[in-house]
């Protein structure tokens, strides 16, 4: 007779994995070293991604803008060059892990991003950013869609959104260290050696990124189908795929051809999904401009980088509740749903444009309440699970068509001239809200539809099978009433 589990795993399958008291010591010993070579890696990784994106906000506010005489709206050609390179590798990058490791490509990438952000310390005036931005969007592009496909085929369904949440939160840590980091930097490196302070900025994340990129060499453990890490066991390694497989995960075919193109886009997943995140991608991009208005109400420098990173703050509270309250109750929809729905507030707020400072901040600061994106991709994880490259494709498509998307909506809707009302730009992502719920609420219908579908399919035989059933049933009648008919004889 089993052991009943202790009071700690019951505790923590309350505030953690709620099937933790039902695994065995061996799957949660597995859980923690795959917590340890693919959450905490990937964690690291994206923190520093988004302390580099974020950089060129906190450069442009901190001294960038005289220093290469960025007028007109070339500080969001910058921000273009890095979004379309961004979205350019997003779909190849986890079709090139159907290829190649992993932990190989993804170490390349990370390497390269760090070399990249080395090079902005150096740029001379706004074409060199140009080019510089390009390239660290080009090898930062591969990062998020591909841990996002790993995970995914990793972790079970009482597992990912946490998970993925905490990965995605870091990037709000990121952003807000980029900004508490570059205040640092502006009051004790800003002229040392001849530099000013954004340059050290640049120098500082390259020293940070570049390892990184090694640790992600030798620790991220590939897929459950080819792992070979080095702290995982023969017998564990078996025991993850068996458990993938059992959750239902199609593992890697190693087949990119036009039959996945096929299967793909003639289901709805494709579709509803990419369009649902770009929409709430885009309805995001308010609060990308709060350091803009803050320089524009005379704000310090040092202020203009720490109060935003103060909203970062909340997003990672918000990002960590949405995600915990997702994988404990079980719906993905509700965690989706009614975080954007928040958002309506904030950006209702920024399209109005009150006269109140305090009202603007308070939109600002609590924009970032309706980010959901790991809840978001989590569920796209699941609905997509039974087909792993298509997995793939969605998953990667959201990501990389919504950057593409990013790519020039800004210059459209948030162009420098009009900073910092954007009389275009905050009633912009306002409507947007409201379309990305509409949507979302098509995917609802939509999985629920292809829900009972499956049911049906389980529970009632096809034509063939009753007709077996049924040619059964009568054989085992006739068998009976034979019987009868003897017994009777007998009787006689």
């Amino acid at each position: 007779m089993a052991a009943a589990p202790s009071f700690w795993i019951k505790f923590r399958s309350y505030i953690w994995d709620s099937d933790a008291h039902l695994k065995s010591p061996e799957e949660r010993a597995l859980i923690r070293k795959l917590d340890f070579g693919i959450l905490v890696v990937s964690c690291l990784g994206f923190f520093l991604k988004y302390l580099d994106q974020s950089n060129l906000a906190n450069a442009y506010i901190s001294g960038m803008k005289e220093d290469l005489n960025i007028n007109g709206n070339q500080y969001t050609y910058m921000g273009a060059c890095y979004t379309i390179a961004y979205a350019i590798m997003q779909v190849p990058s986890t079709m090139i892990i159907q290829k190649i490791r992993p932990s190989y490509y993804l170490a390349f990438c990370e390497i390269g991003w760090g070399v990249w952000t080395f090079a902005q310390a150096g740029a001379k005036n706004s074409q060199q950013m140009y080019l510089f931005r390009f390239m660290v969007g080009l090898f930062e592009s591969a990062f998020f869609p591909c841990l996002l496909y790993l995970m995914g085929s990793w972790y079970t369904k009482t597992e990912l959104a946490k998970r993925l949440a905490i990965f995605h939160l870091t990037g709000s840590v990121g952003t807000a260290m980029a900004g508490y980091l570059q205040a640092a930097v502006y009051e004790n490196l800003n002229g040392h050696a001849g530099l000013a302070g954004w340059r050290w900025l640049y120098i500082i994340c390259g020293c940070m990124t570049v390892p990184c990129g090694l640790l992600l060499y030798f620790v991220l453990p590939d897929l459950p189908s080819n792992c070979k890490v080095w702290y995982l066991s023969d017998e564990e390694k078996a025991f993850a795929l068996e458990r993938a497989i059992r959750n239902g995960k199609a593992q890697p075919t190693g087949k990119v051809d036009m039959a996945l193109l096929r299967r793909t886009f003639s289901h709805w997943h494709w579709y509803w999904f990419v369009l649902g995140y770009i929409l709430y991608g885009e309805s995001c991009g308010a609060t990308a401009y709060f350091g803009i208005w803050l320089k524009s109400e005379n704000f310090s420098v040092s202020a203009r980088n720490v109060i935003p990173s103060c909203g970062a703050l909340i997003n990672v509270v918000s990002i960590f509740m949405w995600g915990f309250l997702s994988d404990l109750t079980g719906s993905r929809f509700t965690w989706v749903f009614v975080p954007l729905a928040y958002g309506l507030i904030p950006n209702g707020i920024l399209a109005v444009w009150p006269a109140s400072v305090k009202l603007k901040e308070f939109a600002f600061m609590t924009g970032g309440v309706q980010l959901m994106t790991a809840v978001f991709y989590t569920w796209a994880n699941e609905v997509c699970k039974g087909d792993n490259e298509e997995r793939a494709l969605v998953v990667s498509s959201m990501n990389g068509l919504q950057y593409a998307v990013a790519a020039w909506l800004p210059i459209v809707i948030f162009p420098q001239v009009e900073a910092p009302t954007f009389r275009k730009g905050f009633p912009g992502t306002f409507g947007l809200v409201i379309a990305a719920l509409i949507v979302i609420v098509i995917i609802k219908l939509l999985a629920d539809r292809d829900e009972r579908r499956e049911r049906a399919a389980t529970d009632i035989p096809s034509d063939e099978e009753a007709s077996t059933d049924e040619k059964k049933s009568r054989e085992d009648l006739e068998e009976k009433d034979v019987s009868l008919d003897v017994h009777e004889l007998n009787v006689k």
